[in-house]
Parts: C-alpha cells; structure tokens; sequence
C-alpha cells in the first residue's frame, strides 16, 4: 500500500503560520450571469459565511448602487466577526462609495496586462501606475485597510507586473492579490509566479484564481505552499465563466489532504452550499466534490457491499464531516445487500419472493436509467407487501391509443382463472378506458366499482415513479384497497386496480370457505 508522511512533504513547503480564507461570493460570486441577490439574501449568507469561520467576506461593489451601500451599513451593524470589504475601481469616487458604506477595508483593483491597457483602459504604464498610487494614499489617508490587485496579473509583462506591485507597496498597502483573471494558470506556472514574485513582496500576498481550466482550487492550493497567506474564494466555486476557486473544496483539501485546518466548522459546508444554490438559483451537478447530491452517494453493488462493511472502502471521508449524509443510491449496479440494508433503514420486513421482485423492479427501472430515491424504493416495496397473495386475474397485455382526434381506447388482455380473455374499450381518458376495460373482462367474475383513486408522484421531475392508490367494492360491499408503483401512470393505475380486485376475490373466497 502506498503511504505518505505528509509532515514530511510539508518541510519542502512554505505554508504560512496562518492561512485566511477570503470569501466573495457576494461579489464575484454574484457577477455570475443570472444571480441578482437581495440585501436580504446577502445578509444571510453573510451571516452563515461568518459562521462557518471565513476571515474576510467581500460583501459588493458599494459604487454600484445605495441598496449595495445600505447592504453593507446593515451588515456592520450585525457584529459579525469577519472583516467585511467592499470593492473599488482605482477611482476616488468608488473609495468614497466604500467610506459611505461604513466599510473599513477595500479591496481596490485596476487591469494593468496590455489587453487591459490598450483595449480596456486605453492607458499608459505610467498613467496606471498614478492611479494606484493616488487611489491607495487616499484610502490609506480615510483609514482603510487596503488590499490591491493587478486585474489580468497573469497576463501582465512579469517586470511591469513587479513594479505594479513595489508602487503598491510603497503607497501603503496591505496586502498585495494575484488575480488570475481568467483562469489561464495551470500548477507548475502558478508555482514559478509566487516564486518570482514573492521574495520581492513585503506585505502579506493573497490570490484570486478562476476556473476556466477547472484548476483554481489545485493552483490557491500551490499558492499556500508558496507562502501566500490567503486565498479568495467562492462557496459552490460560483462567479464568472469558469466560476472561482471553490470555498469547501479549498478547505477540505488543506484539511485532510495537508492536516491544515483552517478554525473553520466544516460541519456547516453542506448546509451553506445547498442554501447559496437555493438563493442564487445555480443548481449544483450531482458529482460536484463535497457538496454535490453523489458525493457520497453509492450505487454499484460491489461498492455498497464495501461500504456496508466498512466505510473507508469507498469514501475518502465521513460525510458528517461537511454535513452530509450516506446515500445508498438503488438503480442498474445495486446489488442484493444494498437492497436488504436500504429495506432495513425503512423497517419493511419482506419474505424472498417479495423481497426479489422488488429486486427486479428496480434492475428494471434501471435499465430504463431511472436512479430510485428513498421514497420510490419505499414505496415499490410496499406495494409488494400490499398486493393480493393469490392472484385470480393477472394482466397479460396493455395498449393504450389516445390523441386530439382520437376517442382514447385500451386495448386490455387478462388471465382469468386460467382463461385468457381480451378487450377493448373507450373512455374519457386513457386510464378510464383501461379500467372500463378491466371492468368489462371481469364482470361474469365479479361487478366492480372505483371508490376511491388517488395519484401522486413520489418525486419531482418528469421521471417521477406515479404511485396510485384505489379502493374498489363489489355488489355485496365488499371493500379492498390496491396500489401499484410504476414509471407509468396508466400501467400504475390498471395494476393498482387488478391487485384490489384480487383482494375482494379472495375476500369472497374465504367467506364461502
């Protein structure tokens, strides 16, 4: 087996005493296309922010409007332990609009690669080099606390680049940030950057990296073995394009993959990022690390026998770690003890012929590419605890027409005590000609009327399982209920039907017996 010391590693690194973990999901995060969040909205997630231990949360851009402004007075009021900043332009009129929101730290950027000089700015070298020093001096005169970025820094000429930051740091900044602005750094140039750049910083540096390659998290992570002290983040890795590099998935490589821990309560991970989805309206992809629905979600039988067994088998960590939870996932690959062990979790004790044609449903389902949720296993397996133990009248066929110019028509074959009889019959709608159907096959059997009949589907979506319950009574009132779980309605509702009909024969049955 291959094992690592990574204390060991750790000594060839230069991760800093303290890592700050500085979150802008309230900025970059909303200038992804389609997020427009409410004060109220911001207040929230900042408040969960500050509760899950971030440093630093980037609440807006204070120029933009005064409900941004007003934002951010609310949320100093609150005594929230993080530091809150507010974004500016290297303009006087955006320090201002940060002053005027109360704010006491600005995060203050200007473009300075050529693309952004020429094309973006129509600005010289020395006009940007000017409008950093003027912009920092006069912050630094209101009292803030300045953090400053070359916008496009890794597209920007290196000794330009360099310059850019020594003016910085002679007008008094704080901190110095390397946005990566779009996501163009890959590990071993983000290595060779902080190597360059670093021993001629003196204040603290930070970085600010997007995801257009999917390598944001990887690169702020070569950034802290580097020296960098903080790093700018996005909960989901929401933002722009690509998006940023991802808050959860920053803090728990450190945590587990370099036994850093970061002060922060990485039990509140889940909740904030589902809350964050919620609000903003980006739904996550399933397999997104940490947060995303399969995470720690398992389906492949071979798979769920090693996590019944032992957890460690298939999962790099406790989900209770970031506030998941286990999900045994049924579908195509489930296996015969995942079944048993997700029967057990619901207390439904079911003998073997039960318990396998549950089994074969769900393979069946399956193949069809459905994943079954808790609730459609439940709910298949109660009905298979629930049908007629003796089945007088079996459903061999069904074919349903139906249409705008069409009357809707089944076509309905049964297995009558051994005798197979066919029928064909209108209705109102589909499900009503197949039970019209129904009744007239079994009618020199038994006269059947529909009491009751309820639909639902179990889950959301369109590939929802239909669950269907029905009481039916005969002519001398007697009363049986039925239900059936298909991923069709009208099959749902025939076999829902049939499965009670079974059960008033039986009930006759044994009244004669």
């Amino acid at each position: 087996m291959y094992t690592v010391d990574i204390e060991e590693l750790k000594k060839n690194t230069n991760f800093s005493d303290h890592i700050n973990l500085f979150d802008t999901t309230l900025r970059d995060g909303e200038q992804a296309p389609g997020i427009a969040l409410t004060a109220d909205e911001k207040i929230q997630i900042a408040q969960k922010l500050d509760n899950l231990g971030v440093n630093t949360i980037e609440i807006g851009f204070p120029i933009v409007s005064e409900g941004e402004r007003k934002t951010a007075r609310k949320l100093k009021t609150l005594g929230l332990n993080a530091k809150l900043c507010g974004l500016s332009r290297t303009l006087q009129k955006d320090v201002d609009a940060v002053i005027d929101s109360n704010l006491n730290y600005i995060h203050t950027f200007i473009g300075t690669s050529a693309l952004h000089r020429d094309y973006k700015l129509r600005m010289s070298k020395v006009e940007i080099l000017e409008k950093i020093i003027n912009t920092i001096e006069y912050a630094k005169d209101h009292g803030l606390t300045v953090e400053f970025s070359a916008e496009d820094a890794t597209r920007t000429e290196f000794d330009y680049l360099l310059k850019v930051y020594k003016v910085a740091e002679e007008a008094g900044v704080d901190i110095i940030n390397i946005p990566d602005t779009v996501g163009i750094l890959v590990p071993i140039t983000t290595r060779q950057l902080i190597k360059q750049l670093k021993p001629n910083i003196k204040v603290p540096m930070s970085v600010h990296f997007h995801n257009d390659f999917g390598l944001a998290v990887a690169n702020s992570i070569i950034a802290m073995e580097e020296g960098i002290s903080q790093a700018h983040l996005t909960v989901n890795g929401i933002g722009e394009r690509g998006g940023n590099a991802s808050l959860e998935e920053f803090i728990m490589a450190l945590k587990i993959g370099y036994g850093i821990d970061l002060d922060v309560d990485t039990t509140q991970l889940y909740s904030l990022s589902d809350f964050v989805s919620q609000i903003s309206g980006f739904n996550l992809s399933p397999n997104k690390p940490i947060v995303g629905k399969n995470a720690f979600a398992h389906e492949a039988g071979i798979h769920v026998q090693g996590i019944l067994k032992n957890t460690e088998t298939y999962e790099p960590i406790p989900p209770e770690i970031v506030g998941q939870s286990r999900k045994i996932a049924l579908g195509k690959h489930t296996g015969v003890n995942a079944l048993r062990a997700k029967l057990e979790s619901f207390n439904l004790d079911l003998n073997d012929d039960e318990f396998y044609s549950v089994y074969n449903q769900i393979k069946s389902l399956g193949d069809k590419g459905k994943t079954l949720t808790d609730a459609d296993v439940k709910s298949i397996a109660i009905t298979e605890i629930s049908t007629a133990q003796e089945e007088a009248i079996k459903l061999l066929g069904l074919t349903v027409v139906s249409g705008e110019s069409v009357s809707p028509t089944a076509t309905v074959k049964l297995l009558i005590d051994d005798e197979i009889k066919e029928t064909s019959e209108i209705g109102v709608g589909p499900i009503d000609a197949a039970l019209n159907g129904i009744k007239s096959l079994v009618q020199e059997k038994i006269n059947i009327n529909l009491e009751d009949y309820h639909l639902g589907a179990i889950t959301g979506g369109t590939d929802a399982l239909a669950e269907v319950f029905v009481i039916t009574s005969d002519e001398n009132g007697n009363k049986a209920t039925g239900r059936a779980t298909n991923d069709d309605v009208i099959m749902a509702s025939v076999v829902a039907v049939i499965n009670s009909i079974n059960k008033i024969i039986f009930i006759k049955k044994n009244m004669k017996n």
